[in-house]
């Protein structure tokens, strides 16, 4: 192949890979521009070239995937235009920075250990190119969106979810492209046909085959009684939303929408209430926590926590049946304070003062959550709540189901997350948010509540299927029934460990024979 075609093809295929995920869901389409990846990777001249073609493609595929960035930063941030689109690629840039040493040393790999096409592509290529996907989920704090097995939340090989986690997803999808790949480099061998039905159809056709069939295991239980939800959506405009002269109408709007109807759980958006409780009309909270009180409702509001002046969290706060509050809250409230919190969003990183004075975002340096914080009784269902981007850290939420029954405390019966997706228009940005909550019942065989300002307003039940959704943009509240499960999936038990173990065994594989030879010569 002459030298543009190559870099034309990694570009072209990394923008297409974005409808493999919601709202598309082609989730063909991820295999097979992976696979179009992986066969141009074999045939790149030399490493550097592989490595490029990698970066490349991740380049694409980061900026074709959430180029809604924008809106949140130019349109509602105020940053200059050249800015926000120097930044956004910028971050792709630096993400392809793991795929492309993914390729690249995959090919290197095979130039060090003599390895074949084919042990290099069914070994090598997908073991590094999942630890290239799982370092992205913790290196500079994380940022795994579009993540590969998100787009598999409703594919055959969703089955490998509760095993091996999102990351186990991608790893199997990850072999089933190098398989395709490695179809299209022993094309010239079909003379061979039962050796190229050996080592590239079957491990294809058996990994469909065994994803589907593990869709049908219950990993986990229905336990207790069902109950009932109310899950309400404002659609208050982001431009309004931290508008001091909109804050009268805001609050009314929710307290409205709670005290409308009663449910054993009335859960609020992230920043519902878009004030610390000191700034809150003081009858507000009092007047919420008599109405949860006479209902018999928990009434879950997303808000600002400021234990100090100068010190606040991205919180929520539960008021339940036996509340009795003033205007202060009382140390024995329930409360979650976000711990994974979104650089440039709600932190600075060092250094980058001078990028967030550039935007007009409020509520922009935040103290972080404890690690591991208790989940909350509504009956006898517990729930383990989340506040928006910590959604993507599935192993952060499973760390947390661990430590809560290695200690005889009843592991969450329930998940619900808060979100305020506002800040990224009405983009594929919040199709793919729900996707990845799907993926979060998946591995944890547990419904997901999901209560946001704009949408997505769902819920999801404890095999990923999504039972009832709220229209994207529109102001409403979602009520429903719904059935907590009890159990532990090996990917509650093992987390990440055991798909890295995984790729560090393949790895080990193909390294064998090189070390055998180097044995046998120095024998």
């Amino acid at each position: 192949m002459k030298q543009p075609i190559p870099v034309i093809l990694a570009l072209a295929a990394g923008a297409l890979n974005v409808f493999a995920f919601a709202p598309f869901g082609y989730w063909l389409l991820q295999i097979g521009c992976t696979a179009l990846l992986l066969l141009l990777v074999m045939q790149a001249p030399c490493t550097r070239r592989a490595a490029v073609l990698g970066w490349l493609y991740s380049f694409a595929w980061t900026c074709a995937g959430v180029h809604w960035l924008y809106i949140s930063l130019h349109d509602l941030g105020g940053m200059p235009a050249w800015l926000t689109v120097l930044a956004i690629a910028l971050l792709a840039l630096g993400l392809g920075l793991l795929v492309g040493a993914a390729t690249g040393g995959a090919r290197w790999l095979q130039r060090r250990w003599q390895s074949g096409n084919t042990v290099t592509l069914l070994l090598v290529l997908p073991a590094l190119w999942t630890l290239a996907e799982w370092t992205r989920s913790w290196i500079f704090t994380g940022f795994p969106w579009l993540s590969t097995g998100y787009a598999h939340a409703d594919s055959p090989l969703a089955g490998y979810a509760p095993l091996l986690g999102v990351y186990g997803v991608g790893w199997v999808a990850a072999v089933i492209a190098a398989a395709t790949a490695n179809l299209a480099l022993v094309r010239q061998s079909w003379q061979s046909r039962p050796t190229v039905l050996l080592i590239v159809v079957l491990p294809i056709a058996a990994l469909l085959i065994a994803g589907q069939l593990l869709r049908g295991i219950a990993w986990t239980q229905p336990y207790g009684k069902p109950i009932t939800v109310r899950l309400l959506q404002g659609n208050v405009p982001q431009a309004m939303k931290f508008d001091p002269s909109a804050l009268g109408s805001t609050l009314g709007l929710y307290d409205a929408m709670i005290t409308h109807m009663p449910a054993d759980l009335i859960a609020t958006p992230e920043t519902a209430l878009p004030v610390v409780q000191q700034m809150l009309p003081p009858e507000y909270l009092p007047r919420l926590a008599a109405f949860a009180r006479n209902s018999g409702s928990h009434v879950l509001l997303g808000m600002p926590i400021s234990d100090r002046p100068a010190d606040y969290t991205n919180g929520l706060i539960v008021l339940d049946p036996t509340d009795r509050i003033t205007s202060t809250l009382p140390d024995t409230i329930y409360r979650y304070d976000k711990h994974h919190l979104v650089p440039f969003g709600e932190f600075i990183p060092a250094g980058f003062r001078w990028f967030v004075d550039t935007m007009n975002i409020p509520l922009g340096d935040q103290t972080r959550g404890a690690r591991l914080q208790t989940p909350f009784a509504v009956k006898d269902q517990w729930i383990l709540p989340n506040i928006c981007y910590e959604d993507l850290f599935g192993e952060e939420i499973v760390a947390q189901m661990r430590w809560r029954g290695r200690y005889g405390v009843p592991m969450p019966t329930m998940l619900l997350n808060i979100s305020n997706i506002a800040w990224f228009g009405n983009t594929i940005a919040l199709p793919q948010h729900l996707q990845i909550s799907q993926m979060r019942t998946l591995e944890t065989g547990r419904p997901m509540l999901r209560a946001t300002n704009t949408g997505a307003t769902a819920i999801i039940d404890a095999r990923g299927n999504i039972e009832a959704q709220l229209p994207y943009y529109t102001q409403g509240t979602l009520a429903a029934s719904v059935q907590g499960y009890q159990g532990t999936t090996p990917f509650i038990r093992y987390g990440n460990s055991a798909i890295v173990a995984v790729t560090v065994a393949m790895l080990a594989v193909a390294a064998l024979p090189a070390l055998a030879r180097r044995f046998r010569a120095r024998a």
